[in-house]
């Protein structure tokens, strides 16, 4: 058997997948309250905002601690198309999700069918993630931990949309992406110790790309599209704020009349 390191930088992928998943819920629940409040195109365009925030924010979680991921005895690359496959997955799965509560008429029936396919979308991605690793060996699963991923996961989208659903103030916005942030991290992390590598040493060279070539550059890019986008969000302003600025406008231009 390899001997598996999930921190191999320290603390650091750790924390900074942490705080990337956060980041991600943080926005993603920020959009849904907005959705839920708009209507038409603008419903849509917001809830597509947060399918994409909280689906790349998934990811970079993901990838940013698989950074920190070593086998002894073996180097690790990366499939590039399946790794890009999983992150589609995380973003269309999350989206589904994200319209079934968005435009769903029973609330309870949605939550669960959102919860459901989010969750289920979630412990895709990564296992997808999982399989696009290259390495000499082979890689097995334990079922049982496996099992216990996809529940946190599915648990784990279930609250997130909840809150989306039912938390309007952005300090209870802030407290629900910091648990959904944690919910998924241990997802992330549960699903890891199911994993265990018989290595074959070999002086082959794998097919991928390393980390550093690959992961981390995607990671950045994405990294900075959700601050953008978390910047833009928080700038925008929101229904209530639009109609008070119309209406504070409009006896100034009947003055002027």
């Amino acid at each position: 058997m390899g001997h598996l390191d999930h921190a191999a930088l320290g603390w650091l992928t750790p924390v900074l997948s942490y705080a990337m998943a956060c980041t991600g819920a943080a926005l993603g629940l920020r959009c849904t309250v907005r959705a839920l409040g708009a209507t038409g195109r603008s419903r849509r365009n917001w809830l597509l905002t947060a399918a994409s925030a909280i689906g790349t924010g998934i990811w970079t979680m993901h990838f940013v601690a698989m950074l920190g991921f070593r086998a002894s005895g073996t180097d690790i690359r990366y499939d590039v198309p399946l790794t890009l496959t999983s992150l589609l997955v995380a973003v269309i799965v999350v989206c589904a999700g994200v319209f079934a509560v968005g435009y769903g008429r029973d609330r309870g029936r949605a939550l669960l069918l959102g919860g459901l396919t989010t969750g289920l979308g979630v412990a895709s991605m990564h296992y997808l993630g999982m399989a696009a690793v290259r390495l000499h060996g082979d890689v097995s699963y334990d079922p049982m931990l496996v099992g216990l991923s996809v529940l946190i996961a599915v648990a784990a989208a279930t609250a997130a949309l909840w809150a989306a659903l039912n938390i309007k103030s952005p300090v209870a916005v802030t407290l629900a992406s910091l648990i959904m942030g944690a919910a998924v991290s241990s997802m992330h992390y549960t699903g890891m110790l199911a994993v265990s590598v018989r290595v074959t040493p070999s002086s082959e060279s794998l097919s991928g790309a390393t980390a550093m070539q690959f992961i981390f550059p995607l990671a950045v890019g994405l990294g900075s599209y959700l601050f953008l986008t978390s910047a833009f969000v928080a700038l925008s302003p929101t229904a209530g704020e639009r109609e008070a600025s119309a209406s504070a406008q409009q006896p100034v231009e009947s003055a002027a009349r």
